[in-house]
């Protein structure tokens, strides 16, 4: 029975080139690594890969009545710029605006996009907006529904 403490056997051999004799050693291991058990030249070391580009965003816009929320909403819906849109409101903004403290009522409005559609729907939304300076913030979708993230890709092809 082997002593599993005990270093691995290894192999010497000798062999001739035309310059002498040269010898070799090469070690072969006793065993197999166990199962699940990476070998070191498995476990080499890469570079990280980059982030996929994320298939769809959700974005965020708001304005200042409930009826140019509708309109951004359907028009961007309608235009295939975004698959849905949502509305709420209203809700308070506090921000500062020409070095004043400004306090308004306003609509969110969150819409869904394909990436490949942000460009189209950003300048859409800076033409159709009445502010000099509209919010509009992508954040990707990370994860959802296959079904869901392949409508919103559907909804949205140009």
């Amino acid at each position: 029975m082997d002593d599993p403490a005990e270093p691995a056997p290894s192999t010497e051999t000798e062999t001739e080139t035309e310059t002498g004799t040269e010898s070799e050693r090469a070690t072969e291991p006793a065993t197999e690594p166990a199962p699940g058990i990476e070998t070191a030249a498995e476990t080499t070391a890469t570079a990280p890969a980059e982030p996929p580009t994320p298939a769809a965003l959700t974005v965020l816009t708001t304005t200042d009545a409930e009826d140019k929320a509708r309109d951004l909403a359907s028009g961007a819906v309608r235009a295939r710029l975004a698959a849905c849109a949502q509305i709420t409101g209203p809700v308070t903004s506090v921000y500062r605006w020409e070095g004043a403290i400004e306090t308004a009522q306003e609509w969110q409005i969150l819409l869904k996009t394909s990436a490949a559609r942000y460009d189209a729907l950003e300048a859409w939304l800076t033409e159709a907006h009445d502010y000099d300076t509209p919010e509009i913030i992508a954040t990707p979708v990370v994860r959802g529904s296959a079904a869901y993230l392949e409508w919103v890709a559907r909804e949205t092809a140009g």
